[in-house]
Parts: structure tokens; sequence; C-alpha cells
């Protein structure tokens, strides 16, 4: 089973075919997607349906939807949105034994990420879960640029804290970096790792390697390059 996850910028604008083509040819089973500017629940099933999967979208109230997508014959069972707690929002859908949760936390404050990813690890950190998004923040364990804003510890803490696992620390291979791309989309950022999978405890079993997808379209398709986590497949 593998997951993807992908901040695709604003919405993916000109950018789509370049996304579609990525996303096409590494056929995820799950599929964490951020930024969805301008997105709603048809666009999004629209979208789906060319991957040939189902779509839960979170919309936002403050920042940009989130979304989960998922491939038959996997289904979705229970689908939740979260948008008042969150700059963004987050979609949380149940796949069997599995919860699977998109987010994308503040991008401005770092006091703001620690709350979010504080209610995120209280609500989620029980069961077989997977938390998967941009989280806008690097971890300690990477070293990260103090003048960077970015580098406020809090929110990765936050997740620490409640016994989730950075899947990258855990099983990660190649290069971790997963922002800017070299197409020089994201001009604001430097190279750092903000784009994580945090799964419990309970999940870990499961995971089998961490990588970040890099070249080809996927460095004109946004400024953040996707993640994915190859999981073994599990019904309890």
């Amino acid at each position: 089973m593998r997951l993807l996850t992908w901040n695709i910028l604003n919405g993916g604008g000109d950018r789509l075919d370049a996304i579609a083509a990525v996303i096409k040819r590494e056929s995820p089973d799950l599929l964490a997607l951020q930024e969805l500017r301008g997105f709603d629940r048809r666009r999004i099933a629209t979208l789906a349906d060319s991957f040939g999967m189902t779509a839960h979208l979170a919309p936002s109230v403050f920042g940009q939807a989130v979304a989960v997508l998922v491939r038959p014959p996997l289904r979705i069972g229970r689908a939740r949105s979260v948008t008042w707690r969150l700059h963004h929002a987050a979609a949380a859908v149940t796949v069997g034994p599995l919860t699977v949760v998109s987010t994308h936390l503040n991008p401005w404050s770092g006091y703001r990420r620690y709350r979010e990813a504080t209610w995120l690890a209280a609500r989620y950190r029980r069961g077989q879960v997977l938390i998967a998004g941009d989280l806008n923040a690097c971890s300690p364990s990477d070293d990260p640029d103090p003048d960077e804003q970015r580098s406020d510890p809090r929110a990765i803490g936050a997740l620490d804290a409640a016994g989730l696992i950075d899947l990258w620390r855990l099983a990660g291979s190649g290069p971790g970096a997963t922002v800017p791309t070299a197409s020089g989309i994201g001009t604001s950022f430097r190279p750092m790792r903000i784009d994580y999978v945090f799964g419990t405890p309970a999940v870990v079993p499961r995971v089998r390697e961490v990588r970040v997808l890099r070249g080809g379209e996927i460095e004109r398709a946004s400024d953040h390059y996707p993640v994915v986590v190859e999981l073994m497949t599990g019904n309890s």
C-alpha cells in the first residue's frame, strides 16, 4: 500500500497537468493533498475520477482546502472535516483499521502551529493513524537554520511528545528536503524538510520505506516535493 502526500501550491493552476502526470505514474492507494485553492466537492470529485479514486475534501474558512483520496478496492468508511481549529484545514478518513489525516499547519505563526499540532496529536494519537501534510515547521532533529521562522520546533515537538513517530526519521531513504523544487517557484524557501508523515506506534510495523520524489514533472509541478510512504497491507 502506498501513501503519497503533496502540497500542490495554490490549487495547481496551469501546473495541474504535471501534477496529474506524477500522481498517475505513482498510482498511490492513498493520496493526501494540500493547498487546494478553488476546489469544491465537485471539482475534487472530477480530479479523483481521473485517477480512479474517491475523495473527501475538507474546506477551509481562512486558508486553503485539503483532501484525502482513496483508490478502490479500498473504501472510505468514516470521513471528517476539521475547519475551525486550523488556519487551513484537516481531512480525516478511515480505511479499514487505518485513519489517514491530510493537514496543513499555519504558515505564519510558530505558536499557532504548536496549538494546531497539539490538538491534532490529542485527537489522532490512538489506533492506526497517519498524519500527512505540510506542517510548515522544521524538525529539531534536522538542525534547521535559526534565522528561518519555520525552525520553531514546538509543532513537531507536540507531535513527538504525544508519542507520534516521524516516519522519515524511522524509514527515510535518499535526500529529505521537501522544499523548494528546482523550478524556482519556491523562492521564499531555503532547502528544508517541512512535509511529513507521522504515524502512531500501532501503524509503525506496517512502514517499509519513506521517500521524497524528485525529478521530471515534479520539479515544475509545485514548490514542494511529494513524500511517499510504502506500507504493508493490514487488517488488524
